[in-house]
């Protein structure tokens, strides 16, 4: 891929609006913010912005899309009105659970229908949700033009969103099938890997110039147990080795994920585990039957929550060669109002948890500096006993190690945990949310941080750039003005070279800048190459012959204003 001189993918779009609706949709929601300037990577176990500044994905779950109603679930009220209040209290990352059943209905261009924004009449759903009315039908617009229209509404409030394919096809209890294929739908037929991988593929093209959908959870809580039978893995469970085998979830999240990353090599890449793995130490494999009755010291496998067991990635890592900086893993943990876990029989504490269950499973990937870990799903009834006591754990654990997470749920209509919203869908569950909120990304003085440059997250927050004091890609001047976030000015005076070029100045348009910048991380990120002819002697720093991550980090030294 190209970058163009005076232009790159993300600036293509400062002169568009939101790229976020569909072209069939009639809607238009006005973009905020069209810098397209918010990709994330990761570096170790961190997740950077551009600049190589750190952030920290601090989020809650809103469900519904990957249900039989194809809709948030409490779109019978104002849903703009429910995400505001998302916004102000600081949830800056939004994890919308959909189905491949419904993204196949809107790749084929016949989206189903959703059956819930008309539960509520009083007032009728067109005065709650105007939005969402079609006035050609006298009815409610389609599911991808209302989730069009949430994604507007999530950029206009400075809330970023990973999609998480939740289950093949669309029902409230479709977390319950182990596998992201094999499950016959109404719309879509028998779900295939290829209809699974082609459906993501589809989104991901549909908004690659737009950043506010920052990461796609491939699938949620693969699982599976082996059982007692046979001398091979059975077919219908979710596992994680070296084989190409259809139910092998390592296999085929790899496939899933460079296919994404041709289309968009800038989204993160979402990876859950497995349920149960085998214990290698030992020679066991998949094809090692279960022992009926064998105590957990004795068994052949390690179990864990539904898609919470990543061991499997210390022998058999995820590779997407040069695009492994894209790759978050995501566990997710519960407490034991979810399920009686042996690691809950004792009197539990952090160091017992660690040792039982959470480092061995998870938490090593984040303490050997392997990837990010970003935990998907955790959350609970406020028991006053040892579930408060486990989300109270965690809550800690997740902030001492700046793990990124998405509490389960907004939703109070969740029979495992409840949710953080009560059955009006407006009322606050003050105590929850004071539980989560201490693993919020925040300043000191208690202002929240969102994860887009120029947006403010809703109305008690501010923008990533002002936070960082990042430098910004310039907003065109027939846009409205975000917030202003301040722009630092290089202070040395740089003059042209007797090569008739610019040092730093990598596009060619004879300024040296953040978009220079910019081009240089998207280069050595392998997302593409200048067009330039003199590229590669502007961006050579300090004249050495090499293009690398000294001349990257010199580069943001000048324009700080920082001498050597």
């Amino acid at each position: 891929m190209k970058i163009g001189r005076r232009i790159i993918a993300f600036a293509a779009a400062l002169m568009l609006a939101a790229y976020c609706l569909a072209t069939t949709n009639k809607v238009e929601v006005q973009a905020v913010d069209t810098n397209n300037d918010d990709w994330l990577h990761c570096e170790g176990n961190k997740i950077v912005d551009m600049y190589g500044n750190e952030v920290w994905l601090t989020g809650a779950n809103w469900f519904g899309f990957n249900c039989s109603e194809n809709v948030f679930h409490g779109s019978w009220y104002d849903v703009k009105t429910i995400l505001s209040s998302v916004a102000d209290r600081g949830i800056n990352f939004l994890r919308i659970p959909i189905s491949t059943e419904l993204l196949y209905s809107w790749m084929i261009g016949k989206p189903n229908k959703v059956s819930s924004v008309t539960a509520s009449n009083n007032p009728p759903y067109h005065v709650v949700n105007p939005d969402f009315y079609d006035p050609e039908t006298d009815g409610p617009k389609n599911s991808m033009e209302i989730f069009d229209i949430i994604i507007g509404y999530c950029k206009e409030l400075g809330i970023k969103v990973m999609i998480d394919i939740h289950s093949p096809d669309a029902n409230n209890s479709g977390h319950n099938y182990e596998l992201w294929y094999g499950k016959a739908t109404d719309t879509a037929g028998v779900v295939t890997t290829q209809m699974w991988i082609d459906t993501l593929v589809w989104l991901v093209d549909k908004y690659k110039n737009d950043d506010t959908i920052l990461a796609i959870d491939l699938k949620n809580e693969p699982h599976g147990k082996r059982g007692y039978t046979g001398n091979k893995c059975p077919s219908d469970i979710a596992k994680w080795d070296d084989s190409k085998d259809e139910n092998n979830w390592k296999y085929a999240a790899e496939r899933c994920a460079k296919a994404i990353l041709e289309v968009n090599p800038k989204l993160l890449i979402v990876i859950e585990g497995v349920e149960q793995y085998p214990k290698t130490e030992k020679g066991y494999t998949y094809d090692t039957p279960d022992i009926w009755g064998a105590s957990p010291e004795e068994s052949p496998w390690y179990s864990a929550w539904w898609g919470g067991n990543l061991r499997g990635v210390k022998d058999y890592p995820i590779d997407l060669g040069p695009l492994n900086s894209q790759i978050v893993y995501s566990p997710h943990d519960y407490g034991p109002s979810v399920y009686a876990q042996p690691w809950f029989e004792k009197n539990f504490t952090t160091q017992t948890l660690l040792d039982d269950y959470w480092y061995d499973t998870w938490a090593y990937i984040h303490d050997q500096n392997i990837a990010p870990l970003l935990i998907g799903e955790w959350g609970g009834h406020m028991d006053g006993g040892k579930n408060q006591k486990w989300m109270e754990l965690l809550r800690d654990y997740i902030v001492e190690n700046r793990i990124h997470h998405t509490f389960w749920c907004i939703n109070p209509n969740s029979g495992d945990t409840g949710g953080l919203l009560g059955n009006d869908w407006a009322t606050w569950d003050e105590a929850k949310y004071g539980l989560l909120k201490k693993a919020l990304w925040q300043t000191k003085d208690g202002k929240f941080i969102g994860l887009d440059h120029q947006i403010p997250l809703g109305k008690n927050g501010i923008s990533l750039g002002e936070y960082y004091k990042t430098p910004q890609v310039p907003t065109p001047t027939t846009s409205k003005t975000p917030t202003p976030t301040p722009v630092i000015t290089p202070t040395p005076v740089i003059t042209p070279t007797p090569s008739n070029y610019l040092l730093g100045d990598v596009n060619g348009d004879n300024e040296f800048n953040s978009v220079d910048y910019a081009l240089l991380k998207m280069y050595l990120l392998g997302m593409g190459t200048p067009d330039y002819p003199l590229w590669k002697e502007a961006a050579d720093m300090n004249k050495d012959g090499r293009i690398d991550s000294i001349d990257y980090a010199l580069m943001k030294k000048t324009l700080l204003g920082i001498k050597d």
